[in-house]
């Protein structure tokens, strides 16, 4: 029976920040008793499973007719106030993942233990009602994603993250946050490092100055104590109109926000927040290429009606304050360092004390006098003072500005050259490339092979959107290719003699590669037989994960054209080539899929009958998928059988508009409970 309880009489168990994330969700789909590989499921999984099976017909149901519209506690006292906050994390993630969450089964979930909430795949559940509840409950969490809860009065979004000082992390993209809300967060959530806000049209860039500190940013619009519900968290209670010290941010995500009042306020904006951000790191922001192009070129003469308007320092003056700010942490960082360097020289020089006072005592030529007026000590305070010096003459000389960016999105290639000198340690990056040439006619797939060179080795991320051949960056890829894990090209085109071969060849340890594509225009004869057989040679990737192919295509066509036959022997390579592939994406393909398929499952078989007197086998192609999407493709459902019985960990199978199965084969399906297959 619900009861009332005051915060902290039952603690839970308690993880360190960051220590546990969702490793593995897809288990929750399936009641079934063994797990992905195979194996039995814990006795921790069968409860989570249980508990959500059993979830709205015992506890939700129970609440939802006694309790839940005729009384509002501060705290439930029930079953889910024992369990640790990750086993309440996975339950509601679960229920969430199953469209099983309801609003009695959340008000139940709300324990104080909790340190993560995710509510991004039910918005409609985040109201003004449940608000009050989530910060009266959970004043402990560390992570909070209300992404998409559009229906959120931004008074009402203020009021609770007044209550939870804790948080790490805040995702409210695509909601009404608005600039009470970002003031709200800059005094309230001080160890807040992650910041996403995107898709929220109610807040201009202007408003995300709070962020980095620096006035008192006052606004009539918003509530005369923003600070008011803070006094019991926190050690001191700033004032609505006190200056603000910058947050300590790392990631921040505001595309697609509100306008500014005039043109250049995002790159104003965007260049500020760089400057006064010490710890930024990640960054998605409207106008960033330019700011960094402004930085880097000190055209602060620019943004000065904007400073002026916002009421926050110069650029010039924030600059100023950055390197004093670099400065004394380069020097309290090489204090340590020679701190360091001097007790270790100090205890090599006592070593070297008493092998010359043993040596003395053996030999008796020296006297103890002599020995203590030896080089060393005079030459470690010659060393001790060269150090000093070079401190002072680093301090003095250290100019360069450098940002600690490490991953940026929405760039475009005229920027790279600024962004390298300002960004050298950058390893995740997203171009918009656009198809046409410069002044001095060199292309733009030349100029983003001449930008990503600086990042060349270290580089592990890379998504570019190019409206041009994909030929056009191979150059490209050949410059930053051997370090990526991770590679998105989105928009390009292709032709039968589109290289895809070579990017495969020059991305060698691939974990996920997505590319959306525009088919040939002008078809392919069927290429020779061998030629298609023998894939030994070529490039793989034994490290890929996901794999998506997504070609476009008209929705008047029911089928895609046929005309890219070679394109048969790149998805072999991919599929035999990657045994650890978990996310299988083929949609629209110009080439028949259904005979690849019976290809690559023709060399599993011919793989377990070469191993079939060994224990060592092999990883199998298609052997660790869960996910597959065939959209559109001449895939038949003889072959979809064929990889639901050799993949063990299949749960998911989407062939909507393949026209090769009918909703006859589609019905016999079911007798693979395991698997959900859809059809349209």
């Amino acid at each position: 029976m619900p009861l009332f309880r005051a915060v902290g009489e039952r603690g839970g168990a308690k993880a360190r920040p960051g220590q546990r994330r969702l490793k593995n969700t897809e288990w929750m789909g399936s009641c079934g008793k063994t797990d992905e590989d195979g194996s039995v499921l814990s006795l921790t999984r069968l409860c989570l499973l249980s508990l959500a099976d059993n979830m709205k017909e015992v506890w939700v149901k129970d609440y939802a007719d006694k309790y839940l519209d005729h009384y509002s506690f501060r705290h439930i006292m029930g079953p889910f106030n024992l369990l640790p906050g990750e086993l309440v994390e996975e339950l509601t993630w679960l229920l969430c993942t199953r469209k099983q969450l309801s609003r009695a089964a959340l008000h139940l979930l709300l324990v104080p233990q909790l340190r993560g909430l995710s509510l991004e795949r039910c918005p409609s559940l985040v109201t003004s009602a449940l608000c009050p509840h989530i910060a009266a409950r959970c004043q402990g969490l560390w992570s909070l994603d209300l992404s998409g809860a559009q229906q959120l009065p931004s008074k009402i979004l203020s009021e609770t993250l007044c209550c939870l000082p804790a948080l790490r992390s805040l995702s409210l993209a695509g909601t009404p946050c608005d600039r009470c809300v970002i003031r709200t967060i800059a005094h309230c959530c001080r160890l807040l490092r992650h910041l996403d806000v995107s898709r929220c049209h109610l807040l201009s860039p202007a408003a995300l100055l709070p962020l980095g500190g620096g006035a008192s940013f006052l606004s009539s619009g918003c509530p005369s104590k923003p600070s008011s519900c803070c006094t019991s968290s926190s050690q001191s209670s700033p004032s609505c109109s006190a200056p603000l010290s910058p947050t300590h941010l790392s990631s921040l995500l505001a595309l697609d926000i509100g306008f500014g009042e005039q043109e250049g306020d995002p790159v104003a904006a965007a260049a500020y927040l760089l400057l006064s951000l010490p710890c930024l790191e990640r960054v998605a922001m409207e106008g960033l290429a330019q700011a960094c192009c402004l930085i880097q070129h000190r055209e602060f003469g620019q943004t000065a009606e904007f400073a002026d308007r916002e009421g926050v320092p110069r650029l010039g003056e924030v600059l100023r304050e950055w390197r004093h700010r670099q400065g004394m942490d380069s020097w309290r960082k090489k204090r340590e360092g020679a701190a360091a360097a001097d007790e270790e020289d100090e205890g090599e020089e006592e070593e070297e004390k008493e092998e010359e006072r043993i040596l003395w005592e053996e030999c008796g030529s020296e006297s103890e006098e002599d020995v203590s007026r030896g080089e060393e000590p005079s030459g470690s305070q010659n060393q001790a003072e060269e150090k000093r010096r070079g401190r002072v003459s680093s301090q003095s000389g250290d100019e360069r500005l450098i940002l600690r960016l490490k991953d940026v999105k929405d760039l475009s290639c005229d920027s790279l050259d600024s962004i390298s000198r300002l960004c050298p340690n950058i390893y995740s990056i997203s171009v918009n490339v656009e198809d046409y040439e410069d002044a001095r006619g060199r292309s733009q797939g030349s100029l983003l092979a001449t930008g990503l060179q600086t990042w060349s080795g270290q580089l592990r991320h890379l998504s570019v959107h190019y409206p041009g051949p994909l030929v056009d960056l191979l150059p490209a890829l050949q410059v930053a290719g051997s370090s990526l894990v991770s590679l998105n090209l989105e928009g390009v085109k292709t032709s039968p003699h589109t290289p895809l071969l070579e990017v495969i060849k020059v991305c060698p340890r691939l974990r996920d590669l997505l590319i959306s594509a525009e088919p040939p225009t002008t078809p392919q004869e069927e290429e020779d037989e061998e030629g298609q057989r023998d894939v030994r040679d070529l490039p793989r990737l034994p490290n890929l994960l996901s794999l998506t192919l997504k070609f476009s295509y008209e929705h008047s066509q029911m089928k895609p054209v046929m005309s890219w036959m070679s394109l048969k022997r790149v998805l072999k390579c991919l599929l035999t080539g990657s045994p650890l592939l978990e996310k299988l994406s083929l949609v629209s393909l110009p080439c028949p899929l259904n005979c690849v398929l019976q290809d690559v499952l023709r060399v599993v078989d011919s793989d377990l009958y070469l191993f079939a007197d060994s224990t060592d086998l092999p990883p199998m192609p298609l052997g660790r998928v869960q996910h597959i999407e065939l959209l559109r493709t001449d895939v038949k459902m003889m072959t979809v059988r064929s990889i639901m019985q050799r993949s063990k960990r299949l749960k998911y199978v989407d062939v909507s508009y393949c026209w090769q199965i009918s909703q006859l084969e589609w019905l016999g399906c079911e007798t693979f409970s395991n698997v959900q297959v859809v059809w349209l």
